[in-house]
């Protein structure tokens, strides 16, 4: 084991889990280089270690030593959405086999999550939720007690049932993160939302959150239902981490981690933004203050409140530019784009509505502002109020968020923009709405990401460049056009990034990110992040990372501690220091195990 603790150290593998002989992985080929090997365990490098001189073993390879390192793993989840869910598979050797649903149970499940650091189970799936495989089936019935650390530790019974097939594989999901929590508020159930990654704790950006992922969160606490989002003016400023991602939820999860999980800018993100929760349990919480947009989209539509145990329409008379604020910013929809009468809605009590609402524009939810009162309803004064949010308008076809076609939401339907009068300042606008930044102007072409379908929404667009939404810039109207779908606008933001290996699978890793590709630095990446950037471009599951002189050195330095969990399903989404900022003495060169199909390589045309 002495000798062993050596190995692990300098291949950066943790600690010694087993000192294997007689070629328990195999025999080698070629010369046996080293025998009777004597450390001490506390050399840096195994040519330090005592023994009897190279080439001298009069050893044979049936004799091949083997070494287990803690960081080895021996379980692992593939064709899931991240490293941290879907289908169990279990090495043994060099096999990799899949595990049968017979037997496996919520025990086994906290094992595997757990070697994975992944968190707590969550779920464990049977009939081959996550694919039927190819490969494989594990022979033995696992039998974990539940507090091994590794599946490596838990008893195995040789399996008697030879009738598995590939339809009974075992999936499991697993948490992602080990814990969250409320903090700085009066109770347990409001305060900043924080989370656990191993051992760091964690804020999350208020761009990264709505009222959906508030409502599961607020399940997920016992705490009722989500009564409002609130800034870091509420709870305070946190500190350590600001974790990038997105927990894009529909709001019926009874869980965090069952909602899929996209990306944020690190640039957009600072302790500024720490996003707080009020649930309906706190003690800051009133019922009455409870809000919805009854329209096909979050962010818009006819507003409902709940009063007297009873959802009643809101009225137009004696609301204002105020009331509407606090709705937006109580549904974490953004600012107020506007309010007006409507009449189109049939709520479930339709002849009961509130007037009266009187608030400063500052408060959290509709509860902090004066009570109103009930009365029947008049079917024209009814309020519908538009917020501003990044919903509205999307960039399509690049496979990220800040660069694409550009589409627009509208009666019910997305359509395209022309680009008859389109300039920078009306691209400034759209990377200003969706978050991304400024507007890049040698990107600027359009068509760029390919023609659309469907309406063609605006044409001859005229924005000032300061305007905070696409929507108070001038045009002919909605669906006044000359235009065909050849003449569709494309946006490039200054948030969009993309990564590539200068050798195809192989080669520095570069960034595109700012308008410019840039370098990737070596410092403190680990081989999950390696793997992370080949599985991204499609080349292998595996990647072997090493650090080298840039081929870009005027470039700028773009990323540095990048350091990638298992539950990350993109590079994106990896802890890292700011865009910019960095300690870069050398770049990170990473090798493929895989070859990158046409498409991989053909996206690097930035």
């Amino acid at each position: 084991m002495a000798d062993a603790a050596v190995v692990c150290r300098e291949l950066d593998c943790g600690e010694p889990v087993d000192a294997l002989g007689d070629a328990h992985f195999g025999p080698g080929s070629g010369p046996v280089w080293m025998n009777h090997i004597r450390c001490t365990g506390s050399e840096s490098t195994l040519k330090n270690c005592r023994s009897v001189g190279w080439a001298n073993a009069h050893c044979n390879n049936f004799n091949d030593a083997g070494v287990i390192c803690s960081d080895h793993r021996y379980s692992r989840l593939i064709d899931g959405h991240h490293l941290c869910s879907g289908r169990l598979e279990v090495v043994h050797g060099n096999t990799w086999g899949s595990v049968c649903a017979t037997a496996f149970d919520q025990q086994d499940a906290e094992v595997v999550c757990r070697e994975l650091d992944c968190g707590a189970p969550v779920q464990v799936l049977g009939a081959a939720a996550f694919d039927k495989g190819k490969g494989h089936v594990w022979s033995e019935e696992i039998q974990c007690r539940g507090n091994e650390s590794q599946i490596y530790f838990c008893p195995k019974l040789s399996s008697q049932k030879q009738n598995c097939s590939h339809d009974d594989f075992v999936g499991v999901t697993c948490s992602g993160y080990t814990d969250l929590r409320v903090v700085n508020g009066p109770d347990i159930c409001s305060g900043r939302f924080e989370h656990q990654y191993f051992s760091k704790w964690g804020t999350v950006c208020d761009a990264c959150w709505d009222m959906r992922a508030a409502s599961v969160l607020c399940r997920q606490l016992n705490c009722g239902i989500a009564v409002s989002v609130v800034g870091s003016d509420w709870f305070g400023e946190g500190s350590g981490e600001i974790w990038a991602d997105v927990f894009d939820c529909d709001g019926n999860e009874t869980n965090l981690s069952e909602c899929s999980i996209s990306s944020w800018s690190r640039a957009e993100c600072s302790h500024r933004r720490d996003v707080g929760v009020i649930c309906s349990d706190s003690s800051l919480a009133l019922h009455n203050g409870l809000v919805r947009l009854s329209g096909e989209r979050q962010c818009e539509g006819e507003v409902e409140v709940f009063v007297h145990q009873v959802w009643r329409r809101v009225l137009l008379d004696s609301w204002s530019l105020s009331e509407s604020s606090v709705v937006c910013r109580q549904l974490g929809c953004g600012s107020v784009l506007n309010f007006h009468s409507s009449s189109s809605s049939s709520p479930e009590h339709s002849h009961e509505c509130v007037t009266g609402f009187q608030c400063s524009g500052s408060e959290a939810h509709l509860g902090n502002c004066s009570s109103p009162q009930t009365l029947n309803c008049s079917s024209t004064q009814q309020l519908s109020i538009t917020c501003i949010s990044r919903g509205s308008i999307r960039l399509e076809g690049s496979g990220g968020e800040c660069a694409g076609r550009l589409e627009v939401f509208h009666s019910g339907s997305w359509g395209t923009v022309c680009d008859d009068s389109w300039d920078i300042k009306d691209a400034h606008v759209v990377c200003r709405q969706l978050q991304c930044g400024v507007a890049l102007s040698n990107q600027q072409v359009p068509a760029w990401f390919g023609p659309g379908s469907g309406p063609i929404w605006l044409d001859e667009v005229e924005c000032e460049g300061n305007e905070t939404s696409l929507w108070s810039c001038s045009s002919p109207g909605w669906g006044k056009h000359d235009c065909q779908h050849k003449e569709d606008v494309g946006v490039v933001c200054s948030e969009f990034k993309e990564v590539r290996l200068t050798e195809g699978c192989e080669g520095n890793v570069e960034v595109f990110y700012n308008g410019s590709w840039g370098n990737m630095c070596y410092h403190k990446m680990d081989r999950d992040t390696a793997s992370l950037i080949c599985q991204e471009l499609n080349c292998g599951r595996s990647g072997v990372l090493s650090a080298s002189a840039p081929r870009l050195k005027s470039a700028p330095n773009w990323l540095d501690e990048v350091k990638c969990r298992p539950h990350d399903s993109s590079l994106w989404h990896c802890p890292s220091l700011p865009w910019g900022q960095n300690y870069c003495y050398e770049v990170a060169t990473v090798t493929c195990s895989g070859k990158a199909d046409v498409f991989s390589i053909t996206k690097q045309k930035y």
